[in-house]
């Protein structure tokens, strides 16, 4: 397909856009404010940057991707559910809104396939991918192309349980992964000493053994679902991003450890961990790489 592709990402609070040429050359950083309090100003705002982009490169571009929190509809044309956030985002059509054929992508998705594109994933077939932050995200790519799943609900991996006595996470489930690790619960796992996973590293550094435990604690569990990964998807690399990767060798030395105990290496085989190399565009990239292979495809 050829043109430029637009990519933009709608978060929480910031929407960004970018453009990318047929060579994959990534252009034209934009960034502004969602005000997710009113639907009319997040929709308007990404329309402007559409028409700025459009502009800029002569109006060349001939796809859009749009990255959004929540589940597409199986056409990839609208986020069919998201619940609590962004109200007016669920089975809004961006295609007849844009005036541009416009392809939507979970977030963590969209993150995903920036890394499969241009990032620490560039030429690999089979990767899993997790995103560390407030929760726990993640994407599935197989031979090379996302796996969104029926009902495209596939790479929830945060919900994955690692105790079953655990307290139930947000949908239910007990013990998750994302209570394990996720800032969210941070509060919850120190008895409400630290107020998130930096304040707990800091403490770590310092030599406080009771941090200690808890951070190690936490691996372990990541490790344990990390492993149980590799046995359901078999994937050649993980990638670790969000957040709580800026921990850097207190999260991926103990983490790489704990791997050597856990993970099922046979023939000696065993699933590269790396760190994300996309920062905060990597949902921008990632929309626009999808938009452009899944125009290429579609009539």
């Amino acid at each position: 397909m050829s043109g430029i592709t637009i990519g933009i990402d709608l978060g929480g609070t910031r929407i960004k856009a970018v453009a990318i040429d047929d060579q994959g050359q990534i252009s034209h950083l934009l960034n502004q404010p969602t005000n997710d309090n009113d639907d009319k100003i997040w929709k308007n705002t990404i329309a402007e940057l559409v028409h700025e982009t459009q502009n800029k490169f002569k109006h060349q571009a001939t796809l859009i991707g749009i990255s959004a929190p929540g589940l597409p509809n199986a056409s990839n044309s609208a986020i069919a559910y998201m619940p609590g956030r962004l109200q007016g985002l669920e089975n809004f059509i961006w295609s007849d809104f844009l005036n541009f054929r416009t392809y939507v992508l979970n977030d963590a998705v969209s993150a995903m396939m920036a890394e499969a594109r241009y990032g620490a994933a560039k030429g690999r077939k089979n990767v899993v991918m997790l995103t560390l932050g407030t929760g726990v995200g993640g994407a599935i790519l197989i031979d090379g192309k996302p796996y969104q799943g029926s009902f495209s609900k596939a790479g929830h991996i945060g919900h994955m349980v690692i105790d079953s006595d655990g307290e139930p996470d947000i949908i239910g489930m007990p013990g998750s992964l994302e209570d394990a690790i996720g800032n969210c619960s941070i509060s919850k796992r120190t008895s409400g000493k630290f107020a998130s996973t930096h304040e707990l590293l800091e403490a770590c550094r310092k030599g406080d053994q009771f941090a200690e435990g808890i951070w190690l604690t936490s691996v372990k569990k990541l490790a344990i679902g990390l492993a149980t990964l590799t046995n359901i998807l078999s994937p050649e690399m993980i990638i670790l991003g969000g957040g709580i990767t800026e921990a850097g060798p207190d999260l991926f030395d103990p983490l790489e450890e704990l791997m050597g105990h856990y993970e099922w290496r046979t023939g000696g085989n065993r699933a590269e961990i790396v760190k994300a190399r996309f920062g905060e565009m990597a949902g921008a990239v990632g929309a626009a790489c999808f938009a452009r292979e899944a125009g290429h495809y579609s009539p």
